[in-house]
């Protein structure tokens, strides 16, 4: 019998939603939430000994020292197989089963399996060192994606050929292997151009990555007379990070007051950002969001007005998703208030 060993969060440990998520790591013998169905998906080949369940807001503040707490936990049971998720687009859970997936793989040497929707962060920053099945973006999508996981992490378990992404359901992992086909490459290429000048499906051998292209915004015709906002993915926020935003994988974005204010200081504005060292940005927030510099500008005449709200949320890990629903959201805010201009700002 497999011995499984399976990874979920707080909301699917039945513990509870965003206000339980900075729950420490607890591991339960046995079957937990979505274990069920996974269960019944390895069917009578393998069983799960134990589950381990983490706060997401814990694992992504804490990545270090909750990866080392898990890692021990999941060894006490000396399993064959670890399986994490499906965190579908759930980012800081993805990043977290990414993470714990990663490291078991890498201290135990056993085969691992995750699940995540292709815009998940979690999927671009593991899929190179892990198997991801592709999911739905929801958890409607969990009668699909677990049988899907089940198969391959049973495929890997006994050592059996992985087939290809389109075949087996994975995400591309940047991996190519040399094979032999009936037909010299040549006569292929010339099969799909043909048919691609008639308009017929083909499938490429080499898919060409997506990039997304932003068309510039004609140049500011009088600065002099511009309102301009400041927007940031530095993370920087009133002190104590009134919103609590998270530190990786952000799920929301803070609009943030600062009539009257001319300086960030230490004492009333830091970094909630977790992807850099927050020493400099927590000692003047300046540096990261140029305040004190435009409330110059502005009263020198160089700009025609700072707008009196900044917006603020954390790159780290965030899916492209999210930042476009955030960018969507309050761009309509700024356009609204008469903003002209805006100046963004990261790490």
């Amino acid at each position: 019998m497999i011995r499984v060993v399976h990874y979920i969060n707080q909301f699917y440990g039945g513990i509870g939603g965003e206000e339980k998520a900075d729950v420490k790591p607890e591991i339960r013998e046995g079957v937990v939430g979505p274990g069920m169905a996974l269960k019944a998906a390895l069917g009578n080949e393998a069983e799960i000994v134990a589950t381990v369940i983490c706060g997401d807001s814990y694992f992504n503040e804490n990545m270090e020292e909750a990866s080392a707490a898990i890692l021990e936990m999941i060894k006490k049971y000396n399993p064959d197989l670890f399986i994490a998720g499906p965190a579908f687009n759930a980012g800081r859970y993805g990043v977290a089963c990414g993470s714990v997936c990663k490291a078991v793989k890498e201290n135990m040497n056993i085969p691992v399996v995750s699940g995540m929707f292709i815009e998940n962060p979690g999927a671009d920053m593991f899929k190179k060192d892990i198997h991801i099945i592709e999911t739905a973006n929801a958890a409607t999508g969990m009668r699909q994606a677990i049988p899907a996981m089940a198969k391959l992490a049973l495929k890997l378990v006994k050592n059996e050929t992985i087939g290809m992404p389109a075949e087996e359901g994975y995400i591309p992992r940047g991996v190519r292997k040399n094979v032999f086909k009936s037909e010299r490459g040549s006569k292929r290429a010339v099969d799909m151009l043909v048919a691609k000048l008639k308009g017929e499906k083909f499938e490429t051998e080499y898919p060409m990555p997506d990039f997304d292209r932003v068309a510039p915004n004609p140049p500011v015709a009088d600065i002099k007379k511009v309102k301009i906002a400041l927007v940031t993915s530095g993370g920087i926020v009133p002190k104590g990070n009134p919103d609590r935003i998270e530190s990786s994988s952000a799920s929301k974005y803070g609009k943030y007051d600062i009539t009257g204010v001319n300086d960030l200081t230490a004492e009333t504005y830091e970094t909630a950002h977790g992807g850099y060292d927050p020493t400099y940005a927590n000692i003047d927030a300046d540096r990261v969001l140029p305040v004190d510099v435009l409330r110059e500008l502005e009263n020198e005449g160089v700009i025609g007005e700072l707008h009196k709200y900044y917006y603020a949320t954390v790159g780290n890990g965030t899916s492209v998703a999210n930042a476009k629903k955030f960018a969507a959201t309050f761009a309509q805010e700024l356009v609204k208030d008469g903003v002209q201009a805006v100046i963004l700002t990261s790490t």
